[in-house]
């Protein structure tokens, strides 16, 4: 017979129930009320209620007893700042059980394993409540908020790949393609220019008399039309007589202009 024993092995050897008290008792201290199985809750009680009794006095042997079971220091913190000192006038009896029935499945027994002195939760709106907040203007909204301003986009640097780049290579080439043709035109009436000149250097004197009386003769036709007295018009023809320019040539002088023609 197995006599003396005060524990419940729980079917587990010792290092996996040794695992099993602490992180249930973590998750005791953390949320306050756990949901279990009977014979579990009985084991996780005795455990964690060793746990409340040394957390009443805060010292560093304590934290680190306990801390021997509890490695989270949060809850460890929790546990001798917040949870201990409530029970400071309770000489033990810090948790309760509480009854649900079987559980679905293999009929289990499952309890509720609760600290008797839980912090108060906050109070829980049913959907009617917050449908009405929703519905009044100025509560249960968020006010909201202000756009983000528009940053200025960067400006892609033209590698000649893009749109504007293409269309500038283009413009370039169509004005290049111009001037080519424009080119030949220039050249052939420079040409001409230049050889009316060189004829005009070589020409002869007597060229320059031919040329002298049909610009009296244009000067008289045009008196005739005017109406000037023919006089008038051989004086200006005489005053303009070939003057030799600074190379040697001979040039005409200009013609006055009559007061009719101004």
């Amino acid at each position: 017979m197995k006599h003396r024993i005060g524990f419940n092995r729980l079917g587990r050897n010792v290092s996996h129930r040794q695992a099993l008290y602490r992180s249930m008792a973590t998750a005791l201290f953390k949320y306050e009320r756990i949901r279990t199985t009977k014979p579990k809750a009985k084991e996780i009680r005795r455990v964690a209620e060793k746990m409340i009794s040394r957390a009443r006095t805060d010292s560093v042997h304590n934290r680190r007893t306990v801390g021997k079971r509890i490695k989270d220091q949060a809850i460890l913190a929790k546990l001798f700042t917040d949870i201990a000192p409530r029970f400071k006038d309770r000489p033990g009896g810090y948790t309760r059980i509480l009854k649900l029935g079987q559980r679905y499945g293999d009929a289990s027994e499952m309890v509720l394993l609760e600290l008797v002195e839980r912090a108060e939760p906050a109070p829980r709106r049913r959907k009617k409540e917050t449908a009405k907040a929703e519905a009044e203007p100025g509560k249960g909204k968020a006010e909201p908020k202000e756009a983000p301003e528009a940053k200025p986009a960067k400006a892609k640097k033209s590698d000649g790949t893009d749109k504007g780049g293409a269309a500038e290579t283009k413009g370039r080439g169509t004005a290049r393609s111009a001037a080519a043709a424009e080119s030949p035109r220039t050249e052939a009436t420079g040409k001409k220019k230049s050889k009316a000149r060189a004829a005009a250097d070589t020409a002869s004197p007597g060229d320059t008399g031919g040329d002298a009386v049909k610009a009296d003769d244009g000067l008289k036709a045009g008196a005739a039309m005017s109406g000037e007295p023919a006089g008038t018009v051989e004086q200006a023809a005489a005053s303009a007589e070939p003057v030799e320019d600074a190379a040697g040539q001979e040039t005409q002088a200009p013609v006055a202009e009559s007061s009719e023609d101004k």
